[in-house]
């Protein structure tokens, strides 16, 4: 930064579509850890709740500080939340970014011609010392129809490649394509930190990405009450292989299912998951705090000189 007046962010550039039938009040503050954790996959970027009453994203961390969540990895999308995550992540010390484009985006990339130049400035975003993802990338089967998915394989093959040449993660997003995301990781050779984020297979799958050193990452989803298959997957795996996400403002925990979501709903995802370990949350908490430094690094390195008058709302 070398002092250089840095311009102010935007508080959001997407906004979450409106569902009236949704209750749009956030959740309250649950009891806080006393052993922290941080959010392995959030969008902040994105708007929710109440109109009038969304939270910024220096609220949400706020928040979640409150409540022993000492850090997020802030994900993009396309190139503007990318950007986004990027700027953010200089500036904030909880943050670090991840940076991609996600596979249902990349169709359109593609049939404009413009996919490599995109890649490229993904490719450029990576090199900041505060990101450390490229994420989230991968295959989408249920919202991209067979018409897209060679974009998708493209992309997500060049977003590989990105990762392992700049020795960070990836963070893959994996929606009805559990074969086909495994067979190109295996084919074209996974990073050597790879983690699905919000994970969505059954205990097979999660035994044999964890026989691969894959780390699988639980969202709120694990506390559905119809979602045994992940509660079953989270008990066979070791837990040296287990992250803990929010998926914000999306896939609010049980029992706020459909209500906006924010970093500070982590340490509720994260009983539900010790209590079907049968684990203490605070034994829990410290392995899933050390698996995330171990996939990203230390959330206190790399930082620039942070403008403490930033760009508050009146």
């Amino acid at each position: 930064m070398s002092g250089e007046a840095q311009q102010p962010t935007e508080l959001h550039v997407r906004h979450r579509e409106a569902d009236p039938s949704r209750d749009l009040d956030y959740p309250p503050l649950p009891e806080a850890l006393t052993v922290s954790v941080y959010d392995n996959h959030t969008h902040l970027e994105i708007s929710d709740g109440t109109p009038g009453s969304e939270l910024d994203y220096r609220e949400h961390l706020d928040r979640a500080s409150s409540v022993g969540v000492k850090g997020v990895v802030q994900v993009g999308g396309d190139l503007v939340t990318s950007r986004w995550s990027a700027d953010i992540a200089a500036r904030e010390p909880r943050v670090l970014a991840a940076v991609a484009l996600h596979p249902n985006e990349t169709p359109e990339f593609a049939a404009s011609g413009t996919l490599d130049q995109a890649i490229a400035e993904i490719d450029a975003l990576a090199a900041q010392p505060r990101v450390r993802a490229i994420g989230e990338t991968g295959l989408d089967f249920f919202r991209t129809g067979e018409d897209g998915r060679d974009a998708q394989f493209r992309a997500f093959e060049a977003h590989i490649s990105l990762a392992k040449n700049h020795n960070i993660a990836l963070q893959i997003h994996d929606r009805d394509a559990h074969d086909a995301v495994i067979d190109t990781l295996l084919r074209v050779g996974a990073p050597e930190r790879t983690v699905f984020h919000c994970f969505s297979g059954d205990v097979e799958m999660a035994r044999f990405c964890a026989d691969q050193g894959w780390y699988l990452s639980f969202a709120g989803t694990v506390t559905f009450k119809n979602a045994h298959n992940l509660r079953e997957a989270l008990a066979v795996i070791p837990r040296d292989r287990i992250l803990v996400e929010t998926d914000a403002p999306f896939l609010t925990p049980h029992p706020y299912r459909g209500r906006p979501n924010s970093p500070y709903l982590i340490p509720t995802t994260l009983r539900a998951m010790a209590a079907h370990l049968e684990t203490d949350v605070h034994m829990l908490a410290a392995q899933v705090s050390s698996n995330t430094e171990e996939v990203y690094g230390l959330w206190d390195e790399d930082l620039p000189d942070i403008v403490e008058s930033m760009d508050r709302p009146a």
